[in-house]
């Protein structure tokens, strides 16, 4: 299977299966000598990992991180860092039941389609559990950006039909749905568990900030900036759109409201959500990404078979009624993996 290495000059390749051994990353391009411990990736791993509340997947996963290669006496070496989570709560059982049915919105027709066979334990390598090997390899990603004196912050801006009215970072670890705003956190969370019991899920929109990002960084014409966050957030299969700055609000401005006009003292505005022309202008980088519902739901539907023949399909297991509050650690870390990418190519056209 082709497409699970991402990256140029600090490059992942991911692996696992949702119900197998287990899943983890191969990092190539971290620089030697950079301390790291396996807390300091836990920490990440813990953000994204299944059953912290009642509105996430009840499937019990450690998500212990084990580094395998890449770290001598504390510090990467330079060589490929590999680092594996085992598995620990796997039930491939519950698919028996559905395992010759297609999942509407879920990826088991087409993979069938391309490979002639297809993983029905949890989808295999379609499983948002392969996102554990991203959030691994973001960690140190964003230790070099923090290094860099770059932060990237994402939450939740709308799910289940229910909008943050206000922005404020220090709320987002502290609700389930990791909002921005405590008070719409409250009304999100009620309307997620009622989907629960309606055996439904929901959507929302993922917001993301980064700040700390010098102007200069992307590559004109295929490699620009916003092209790449594009490539890497879209790769993430719950993700349906992402937009940049103002996004699809500018079609319905003009080009005085649209652009960003400067004086002496920079950027007056940021429409452009930080970059123009694919490389990046000094403000503060800001993107939307679109989440849709969770595939994988209770209530009864109308599919097809591997047979061809019409077919309900109830989808038991444990899935999560709404990925907002867990992709956000995903959306930072592909986020964090683009912008140190580019970091190593400006590098290499500097040396």
């Amino acid at each position: 299977m082709a497409g699970n290495t991402f990256g140029k000059l600090f490059k992942i390749t991911t692996f696992g299966e949702s119900h197998g051994a287990g899943v983890g990353v191969i990092i190539d391009g971290v620089p030697p000598g950079l301390e790291l411990t396996e807390t300091e990736v836990q920490s990440e791993l813990d953000r994204r990992k299944p059953g912290q509340s009642d509105v996430t997947t009840p499937r019990k996963e450690s998500d212990e991180v084990h580094f395998f290669s890449g770290i001598f006496e504390g510090k990467t070496t330079g060589t490929p860092l590999m680092m594996l989570l085992h598995n620990s709560d796997a039930d491939p059982s519950a698919y028996d039941s559905i395992k010759d049915l297609f999942r509407p919105g879920h990826a088991d027709f087409t993979f069938l389609k391309k490979y002639g066979l297809r993983d029905h334990r949890g989808s295999g390598r379609a499983s948002g559990r392969e996102t554990a090997g991203r959030v691994a390899a973001g960690a140190v990603a964003k230790k070099l950006l923090k290094l860099r004196g770059i932060e990237i912050t994402a939450y939740t801006l709308r799910a289940a039909g229910v909008s943050c009215k206000t922005i404020n970072f220090n709320e987002i670890e502290k609700n389930p749905m990791r909002a921005a705003d405590p008070v719409a956190a409250k009304e999100m969370e009620k309307r997620v568990k009622k989907l629960i019991d309606e055996g439904n899920s929901t959507g929302g929109i993922i917001e993301c900030r980064i700040t700390g990002v010098p102007a200069g960084l992307g590559e004109p014409v295929f490699d620009k900036l916003d092209a790449l966050l594009g490539h890497a957030i879209l790769s993430l299969g719950a993700v349906k759109g992402i937009e940049f700055g103002a996004g699809f609000a500018c079609a319905d401005m003009s080009g005085i409201e649209h652009n960003d006009w400067m004086d002496e003292d920079g950027f007056q505005t940021n429409n452009a959500g930080g970059i123009l022309g694919g490389i990046s202008t000094g403000e503060e980088i800001l993107f939307r990404a679109a989440v849709k519902p969770t595939s994988s739901i209770e209530a009864p539907q109308e599919t097809l078979g591997v047979n061809g023949k019409p077919a309900e399909i109830i989808t038991r297991g444990r899935h999560d009624p709404c990925i907002c509050p867990r992709i956000i650690p995903v959306i930072e870390s592909m986020a964090a993996l683009v912008l140190e990418d580019l970091f190593k190519e400006q590098s290499s056209l500097n040396d």
